[in-house]
């Protein structure tokens, strides 16, 4: 057995990689090691492509075992199911910055594998898993162009942290992953809580930085164990059958994909198809769909290259650096939604549904890394075939929409008030209506509205927009492009043809979310920086429109449920509850509403009608308050005796109303005045050094007959 390891010293942990040990028979393998967090990393790849295979089929699994965490899985059967959305979010993670390091026309099954071994509940294992998949790909005989490294960085009273434990992270502003090769960027994604641009573009340079030294100790493991690379066939466009497709479709195909709309643009490149298919075919009856589709796909490809590079010209009609049309409109569904909102931008739409709930309704995770396991704003992305015009699978979520939906989250989460302002629970739903690019950036739209209309007091609004890349080499494997420009708000075809899908949301003061996918092997900084200043160009004209529509909370709807807190001493918790909960009871069922106590003495009251709210909110304040003399209190008459009667003055708190203060005059019977059972006001005139409480009608009556003349001479005084 021949063990090799490197170590990386990044961030307040090194990052120890280890291979030759376990997992021998993959093609690559590892274990990667930071704090007590450890990961085991595989690749396999088949050495046959599948008859018929049309892509690269690249898969990554990432699985956490509760016995990593010296843990008992839940569930009656006491084993790991279905994957968490934690774990699908690892998956993609690690997928985005892989899958461009495999050169084109590789389409081979290869498989990356990672498993949670050990979780120190302070290291979180997804930055290991980018690295280690890297390494195992680095040190195999797969075509893997170079390494990738990956950190996550922090910023903690200003200053950036590289890798920061869970601890940290829960103080910082900022949640970088960021992944890229020795000197370029290939994948960033995570949340910032409003941090400027310039501060961000620091942030990246840092990571940059960090992530070098990550590849030199791959570089480092490859030098000692790397296995020599296998050879391959790659699958790619034949040269006799380009030349066809370019003889039938070479002069009329950029006006086919530059139609008005998406659908004529379908119809018209749909038939252009036909007709190369058909002279293909015809020339070499053994050429398969496939073949086709990728002659199709090279000249739609080059065509719109082209246009961009020498015309600037979109399929669209817009400029490059030009928004689509947007619109944006609010309570577009009946109040029984709570709160709800329409975004389009072009023919990309999405209508966002915000329901507000008691803060208990927050959503609780298994959790055996030590990061977040509760959150209380939850964002849901659906994607539906009618929304490109198609049919399909209708219900559930695939990886895709889960991954959306998180970019969303994240990018709103920033400026959602704390349970503390808002204690309430709130989910968004974005329905996709219609889809030709970017429609979480619409999601996001659309839920920073919703919310507003829900009634939900952001600390700003929030918007979305993409940002979109096409360069040209001078020549092959160069490192740098010879030229480049960028898109402002992609739609499909420019996603697909093009080299990047850049999404970053932000307020108006600084960035919240963002995420980068490449098709290239990485980019210069410098490239990402010019798109990150576009970006905010676009955000900033997105935010003007949906301030138009809307910029600040409605009143909530009359079907959301009312929410108000008051504080307890914890020592009399027990005075509100009640022997056998007889208090909590009673109050409920008398206001109609729900009554949740914390251990800190924190009370909330939930109820759908505003007045029950208030009335149990009153009747608990009066619980607890003390009675003070000169104050006037609202009452019940509790009991009659021959000298007076009791008031129930607050709860549990009675004081004599003495019969000569009943009314002015003089009274012969306690029941001439009042009687068990009525409501009345009475002024405390004094407490005794043994607690007991005299209470005077007729001194509240002359005080409230002393405020009307005074009211009166006032408004006569006024007139005058």
């Amino acid at each position: 057995m021949s063990i090799h390891s490197v170590s990386c010293a990044v961030g307040a942990s090194p990052l120890i990689i280890e291979t030759g040990k376990i997992a021998r028979l993959a093609d690559g393998a590892v274990t990667v090691r930071c704090g007590d967090t450890t990961v085991l990393v595989t690749v396999v790849s088949a050495t046959k492509i599948k008859e018929g295979q049309t892509f690269f089929p690249l898969s990554v699994e990432y699985k956490e075992k509760a016995a990593a965490a010296g843990m008992f899985p839940g569930g009656y059967f006491k084993r790991e199911g279905r994957p968490t959305e934690k774990e699908i979010l690892t998956c993609r993670m690690t997928d985005r910055p892989l899958r461009p390091m495999f050169p084109k026309g590789y389409f081979y099954e290869t498989q990356v594998i990672t498993i949670l071994l050990s979780a120190d509940g302070e290291n979180e294992p997804d930055i290991l898993s980018i690295n280690g998949a890297s390494a195992a790909c680095v040190i195999s005989d797969l075509p893997f162009a170079e390494p990738v490294g990956a950190v996550r960085v922090g910023r903690i009273n200003g200053e950036f942290v590289i890798n920061p434990t869970n601890s940290q992270r829960l103080e910082s502003d900022l949640d970088l992953v960021y992944a890229g090769t020795k000197d370029q960027v290939i994948m960033i994604e995570g949340s910032a809580k409003e941090l400027p641009e310039e501060d961000f573009i620091a942030a990246l340079h840092v990571a940059q930085e960090n992530v070098a030294k990550i590849c030199a100790a791959q570089e480092e493991l490859r030098a000692v164990c790397g296995k020599p690379k296998r050879e391959y066939e790659l699958t790619l466009a034949k040269p006799e059958l380009l030349e066809i497709g370019y003889r039938i479709a070479g002069d009329r195909i950029e006006e086919a994909i530059y139609a008005p709309n998406k659908i004529q643009r379908q119809k018209q490149v749909g038939a252009l198809r036909d007709e190369v298919e058909a002279a293909i075919k015809e020339a070499h009856p053994e050429a398969t769909d496939f073949d086709v589709e990728q002659v199709f796909e090279y000249i739609q490809k080059k065509a719109f290259r082209i246009s961009i590079m020498e015309h600037d010209k979109r399929a669209d009609g817009r400029a490059i650096k030009q928004l689509r049309q947007l619109t944006a409109e609010v309570n577009v569904l009946p109040r029984v939604v709570h709160g709800s909102a329409l975004f389009a931008r072009g023919e990309t739409m999405s209508m966002c549904l915000a329901t507000l709930a008691p803060v208990e309704e927050r959503q609780y995770m298994d959790n055996y890394t030590g990061s977040v396991n509760e959150k209380r704003f939850i964002l849901h992305y659906n994607f539906p075939p009618f929304s490109v015009g198609d049919t399909g699978r209708f219900g559930g979520q695939n990886r895709r929409e889960i991954g959306h939906g998180a970019l969303a989250e994240r990018s709103i989460a920033p400026v959602v008030p704390s349970e503390e302002e808002f204690p309430y629970a709130i989910r968004v739903s974005s329905e996709i209506m219609e889809s030709n690019g970017s429609t979480s950036m619409a999601s996001v739209c659309a839920g920073t509205m919703s919310m507003l209309a829900a009634g939900v007091p952001l600390k700003r609004p929030v918007s979305g927009i993409s940002v979109g890349l096409v360069t040209e080499f001078e020549n092959p494997g160069d490192r740098e492009p010879k030229r480049y420009k960028t898109l402002l708000d992609i739609i499909g075809s420019e996603d697909f043809y093009g080299d990047m899908d850049f999404k970053l949301c932000g307020s108006e003061v600084g960035v919240t979310g963002y995420q980068l996918d490449l098709k290239l092997p990485g980019i210069p900084l410098y490239i990402l920086e010019d798109a990150i200043h576009l970006a905010r160009k676009g955000r900033l004209e997105v935010l003007d429109t949906m301030n138009a529509c809307i910029s600040e909370p409605q009143k909530m709807s009359p079907n959301a449920p009312r929410i108000e807190s008051t504080t307890i001493p914890q020592d009399r918790i027990g005075e509100l509850i009640g022997p056998g909960g007889k208090n909590i009871k009673a109050l409920q069922a008398e206001t109609g509403t729900d009554i949740n106590i914390e251990e800190d003495g924190t009370v909330r009251i939930y109820g759908n009608r505003q007045e029950g709210v208030e009335r149990a909110l009153y009747l608990i304040d009066r619980m607890f308050k003390e009675i003070e003399v000169g104050e006037t209190y609202e009452g019940k008459i509790v009991s009659t005796k021959e000298f007076g009667a009791f008031m129930e003055v607050l709860p549990g708190k009675d004081g004599l109303i003495h019969i000569s203060e009943l009314a002015e005059g003089r009274t012969q019977k306690t029941e001439d005045v009042v009687h068990v059972g009525d409501i009345v006001t009475a002024k405390c005139i004094g407490i005794d050094d043994k607690g007991r409480v005299k209470m005077s009608m007729r001194a509240a009556a002359r005080d409230r007959k002393a405020r009307e003349a005074a009211a009166r001479r006032e408004a006569g005084e006024s007139a005058e």
